[in-house]
């Protein structure tokens, strides 16, 4: 049997030739590896050309690359011998419907990853909360902002939930004010507890001169007079400092004598005559 007698051989059931099967898979090919270049490509003239966050370069690049690849496969469909106009008359009607009956929230979606990647609440590598959810933000995608929590769990939450709910960005600022609550015993030395709470603060290499440490009286509870010791200090040192001054202010009040005290209660019982 001659070349041509193959290439023009038929598959059962359709007019497609062996040719066009051939053709077709050499399209798709080439298209693919045409697609990779373009997408690489647009990705490094984003870069260069424009100052753009990360976040927004990503998410262009995502719809970028989509877009090409349905322009491919209404090529390979073309190669084949399909009626690709009338493919895509069809497949708008279908969509169509199916937008009027249940794809309001895909739409809705769609248009909030492109606010959130234009308004940039939330930026790649950053540690937000949304809609009490925690975690850095690892991408945002056409339809879903990926989070990847400390515990390396993996979320995905839709774009419409993150623009529509407030955000809660823990790593936009460069410095952050922590903050530790501890309580006194009423018969401590109230301004000796501040003293040495504000020294401890000080002494912290991570905690900022400016603005100061202070030590605020925030409550008088049951059992103790809540302080609350305030300190500023880098967004990256945020946690450490945080965890320091939790264990080293139990250490600082009891070589000072002051007293924690545990939560108790005075219980009265009179006898009956």
């Amino acid at each position: 049997m001659e070349i041509a007698e193959i290439l023009n051989f038929t598959v059962p059931l359709s007019d497609i030739t062996l040719e066009s099967v051939v053709l077709a898979v050499l399209v798709a090919i080439i298209g693919w590896i045409v697609v990779k270049v373009l997408t690489s490509a647009f990705t490094k003239m984003l870069s260069r050309a424009s100052n753009l966050p990360a976040l927004v370069i990503e998410f262009l690049v995502r719809f970028f690359s989509v877009l090409l690849y349905v322009i491919l496969a209404l090529i390979v469909l073309a190669t084949l011998g399909f009626d690709v106009s009338s493919m895509v008359l069809g497949l708008s009607a279908v969509i169509g419907l199916i937008l009027g009956f249940g794809l309001q929230d895909t739409i809705t979606n769609l248009a909030a990853g492109v606010w959130v990647a234009a308004f940039r609440p939330i930026d790649k590598g950053e540690y937000v909360e949304v809609n009490g959810i925690s975690g850095t933000v690892t991408s945002v995608g056409i339809m879903a902002t990926e989070l990847l929590k400390p515990d390396n769990t993996y979320i995905t939450i839709p774009n419409s939930l993150v623009w529509g709910s407030p955000v809660i960005n823990s790593t936009r600022m460069d410095t952050r004010r922590t903050e530790v609550k501890v309580g006194v015993a009423y018969d401590s030395d109230l301004d000796t507890a501040i003293r040495v709470a504000t020294d401890l603060m000080t002494a912290h290499k991570a905690v900022l001169p400016l603005p100061g440490p202070e030590v605020v009286v925030t409550e008088l509870a049951d059992s103790s007079v809540n302080l609350s010791l305030r300190a500023w200090t880098k967004t990256s040192d945020f946690w450490g400092v945080q965890w320091d001054l939790t264990r080293d202010v139990v250490r600082a009040f009891k070589e000072a004598g002051i007293e924690i005290p545990f939560p108790q209660v005075d219980v009265h019982l009179d006898r009956m005559q």
